[in-house]
């Protein structure tokens, strides 16, 4: 919808209204003016078209976790979905990187860079996790814990 907002001022410039027609006439524009146009709309489509992205990566997610009638996740692709999102943060390391590696400690994130780590998550699984429960999250360990025992995936 904003796109098509975006499209619509930018295409304001091309019409007027004529005093002795009814309907707007088309109106002459340089050719510089008409390009400046094309290019804005491109960009506002392009904007508002392209998949998410995080961290200037391209991400390919799946489908948010809801309750309802869809399968629950497995304890594998839940392990899978947060070892991707922790790949695609641009200050981690993926030689470093493991199940068991502490955030601070192991890989060198400050407080904010495991905030922000943890607002990925809460993107990447489509539920919000609780400032208390972040604190603990220290790990990618931990968090596909958390992320199993509040979609009650036991294996």
């Amino acid at each position: 919808m904003a796109a098509v907002k975006i499209g619509r001022s930018a295409l304001s410039g091309l019409l007027r209204k004529s005093t002795t027609f009814k309907t707007p006439v088309a109106c002459r524009l340089s050719t510089v003016a008409l390009r400046q146009k094309f290019n804005t709309i491109n960009v506002a489509f392009k904007t508002y078209s392209t998949p998410n992205l995080q961290n200037g990566v391209q991400s390919q997610r799946t489908q948010p976790f809801t309750c309802g009638a869809q399968s629950k996740p497995s304890a594998q692709e839940i392990e899978e979905r947060v070892m991707k999102v922790c790949k695609c943060y641009d200050k981690l390391s993926c030689v470093k990187l493991s199940v068991e590696s502490h955030f601070m400690n192991d890989l060198g994130l400050d407080s904010l860079d495991h905030v922000e780590v943890i607002m990925a998550m809460e993107d990447e699984f489509g539920f919000e996790i609780p400032d208390g429960d972040a604190e603990r999250l220290v790990r990618p360990k931990d968090i596909i814990q958390y992320i199993a025992d509040k979609e009650d995936v036991y294996e």
